[in-house]
């Protein structure tokens, strides 16, 4: 294609300030678990801890409905809102999505077995045959019994091991198949829930915790995207070659101008091509926020990235987002070091452009592994000399022609002698990212003064 026209620079809008903090956030989480505890109560659940059987019922009971809550709340915490993204981050409220969903997984497996147990000690019977009694004898117990399977494979399929053997878009799949899950679990709860069959109440607000989340998951993973394309009618304007599997793919529209975003956040994309438009990819812009165009450079992995060559100009785009929080709005010192691990420069390229900085209060470390790797070589160059910014290129083999730690706090510290009194930007290979961590602690760099982007999609 033709080369692309010059950007117009443009003021960037702010994001609204909503004031919900992380606390608050965890004040209503709590709130509503004890509240769901009292209502157990209210309906008589502590009757049952006069025997074994009762107590085991009673335990089965309980985990149900935190593992039930736990699994509502895992889906607000990734359902995109605004409120959250700025009260706690994406980062967190990924860490904090990944252990809920793990606490879901045991409290509903939990919830079996201490229910078949109770159940088959109440009626003096073996457990093999209380479970097939169960599941043959009482509504949507079957469907019950599906859905905890589905738990089950999407917290295998989110442990690392498995995760680092699935492409993006089957780890993704996968884990829609918590909706579902949840989807059966109401069902269950409807018909044999001792909440919904004896408490009006609890039945009404368990309808609303339900209600609600699937408000949210439709208002801002569904519906958001859809009125974000009829605003700017976002398309393919032109894909450019920046080395070995790597393009930068030019996203056009109209009245970008409105777009409020900012340099280091991402969008989830979506290609709306027949034989693809159901894939999905988190991609960072590349480039500082203009009027004309977003830009977004992609490594072929393996996964729907390595189609991206194909995607024709004009082929309409879906952007879900902006998000993420590695921007200027979260720096707190004058001068700013960017760490960058392959296509994570991606984002940092992009801060570079545009971090309000004088000369000398920039510095970027770039590691890749040949020079082949090396994408914006020019552009980074032209941009040091523009800002007044020190560009660090860290190329070769870790153990051959670099030390077995390019990054280590030798290294760190030679480059960048006040990085404890720094702000530092890294994104790159989550291996990568890990030790870099751990070195700028070791230097003494406070937590609050380190900003990571690790796509929390």
């Amino acid at each position: 294609m033709a080369p692309i026209p010059a950007p117009r620079p443009r003021a960037v809008p702010l994001p609204r300030e909503w004031g919900l903090h992380a606390a608050d956030v965890g004040a209503l989480i709590l709130g509503n678990a004890v509240l769901i505890l009292l209502m157990w109560v209210r309906h008589g659940g502590l009757d049952q801890l006069g025997t074994v059987g009762g107590a085991l019922t009673a335990g089965g009971q309980l985990a149900a409905l935190i593992g039930t809550y736990l699994a509502l709340v895992g889906i607000v915490l990734m359902a995109r809102s605004p409120w959250l993204d700025q009260a706690i981050g994406p980062d967190r409220l990924a860490w904090a999505h990944r252990w809920i969903g793990f606490a879901t997984i045991w409290l509903i497996g939990g919830h079996v077995v201490m229910t078949l147990a109770g159940w088959a000690l109440g009626d003096g019977r073996d457990v093999v045959g209380e479970a097939i009694d169960l599941v043959t004898g009482y509504p949507y117990m079957l469907w019950a019994v599906v859905g905890f399977a589905l738990f089950v494979m999407v917290g295998v399929t989110s442990m690392a091991g498995a995760r680092r053997r699935l492409s993006y878009e089957t780890w993704y799949w996968l884990h829609v198949y918590t909706y579902l899950a949840i989807a059966l679990a109401f069902l269950h709860q409807v018909f044999v829930g001792a909440d919904f069959t004896h408490d009006p109440l609890a039945t009404a607000y368990w309808i609303g915790l339900y209600v609600a989340t699937a408000a949210l998951v439709v208002v801002f993973r569904l519906s958001q995207p859809i009125v974000l394309y009829a605003r700017h009618r976002f398309h393919v304007g032109g894909i450019v070659g920046e080395g070995p599997g790597v393009v930068s793919v030019y996203v056009s529209g109209r009245n970008l101008e409105r777009l409020p975003l900012r340099s280091g956040q991402y969008f989830v994309v979506r290609f709306l091509r027949r034989e693809d438009w159901w894939r999905a990819h988190p991609y960072s812009i590349s480039a500082a926020p203009n009027r004309d165009w977003i830009r977004f450079t992609v490594k072929a992995l393996g996964d729907d990235s390595a189609r991206l060559p194909q995607a024709a100009p004009g082929t309409p785009v879906l952007l879900e987002g902006p998000y993420g929080t590695l921007t200027g709005a979260v720096r707190t010192r004058p001068k700013v070091t960017l760490i960058a691990g392959g296509i994570g420069i991606s984002p940092l390229r992009a801060l570079l452009e545009s971090l309000h900085a004088r000369p000398g209060e920039l510095t970027l470390l770039y590691r890749a592994g040949s020079r082949e790797d090396v994408v914006f070589r020019d552009e980074l160059d032209r941009l040091a000399a523009h800002r007044g910014a020190t560009v660090h290129y860290l190329v070769g083999r870790r153990g051959v022609e670099l030390p077995a730690d390019p990054l280590d706090a030798v290294t760190l510290f030679r480059l960048v002698p006040d990085i404890a009194d720094q702000d530092v930007f890294l994104c790159g290979p989550s291996g990568l990212m890990r030790r870099v961590e751990s070195t700028l602690q070791e230097l003494g760099v406070p937590s609050d003064q380190v900003h990571a982007e690790r796509f929390a999609y």
